[in-house]
């Protein structure tokens, strides 16, 4: 994890439950946001152009849950690259709270598809050469 994207998120109402803590599935929202942020940002391919004639869907998630996130904190998201297939990228990610210690942490898995002109269906696409390169930076 030398060079990762990085994005600081404060924790809203919207994303806590009762007890005042980040209900699971905002956790996979906020990666959700980074993985979107970090293709418009550091790749410079915003999901607004990428969708028009591509995707890059989740085919493989793997979270652990380490420790409760409350209303109010700051947490910091981490997104790096740990493989780099012709048409797939595994990354890591990590969400740590102000003190550094890991809220969540885990892995997932994106492939860049391409959908048909009616686009009902789509299939693997392999990566431009292009991309590769910006993808690469964050190995």
């Amino acid at each position: 994890m030398n060079n990762y994207f990085s994005k600081k998120e404060q924790i809203k109402f919207k994303h806590v439950d009762y007890a005042g803590i980040v209900f699971y599935p905002r956790f996979l929202e906020m990666l959700n946001d980074l993985v979107e942020d970090w293709f418009a940002e550091a790749i410079d391919r915003p999901f607004s152009k990428m969708h028009e004639t591509n995707g890059i869907p989740t085919v493989d998630l793997k979270v652990q849950f380490k420790k409760a996130a409350r209303l109010g904190e700051v947490l910091t998201k981490k997104l790096w690259v740990k493989n780099l297939g012709s048409a797939s990228i595994l990354c890591g990610f990590i969400f740590e709270d102000e003190q550094g210690k890991t809220c969540l942490e885990g892995e997932v898995t994106l492939v860049n598809v391409a959908f048909n002109e009616n686009r009902n269906d789509i299939k693997a696409e392999t990566f431009s050469e292009e991309m590769k390169t910006k993808i690469s930076k964050y190995l």
